[in-house]
């Protein structure tokens, strides 16, 4: 089975809520990129042809302490991912050689 690759994207506005946008990648990131604007801020990007998130400092200011427990969890989180797209991949690749 082939998967074709989509972006999608979803909005929800509630009554007396702040507007809720979901972002969910289903294709290639063609970049993921972090860099340090020349006012120092921080900011990490992840873009497919469909669409791009950019992530950064609170209120676009200084690194604050909640900014560093972000930047962690993000770090944490793509550590995991990378490890879990690792471990299928292998898992397939030796799926596929047995079946050969």
């Amino acid at each position: 089975m082939t998967h074709g690759p989509y972006t999608h994207v979803s909005m929800s506005i509630d009554p007396g809520e702040r507007p809720r946008i979901g972002i969910s990648f289903y294709a290639s990131i063609t970049r993921a990129r972090a860099r340090v604007l020349e006012s120092g801020r921080p900011y990490l990007v992840l873009e497919s042809d469909e669409a791009d998130v950019t992530v950064s400092t609170t209120g676009a200011g200084p690194v604050t302490a909640e900014d560093l427990e972000v930047a962690r969890q993000i770090f944490n989180a793509a550590a995991r991912y990378l490890a879990d797209c690792e471990r299928l991949h292998a898992e397939h690749a030796q799926v596929t050689d047995s079946a050969a």
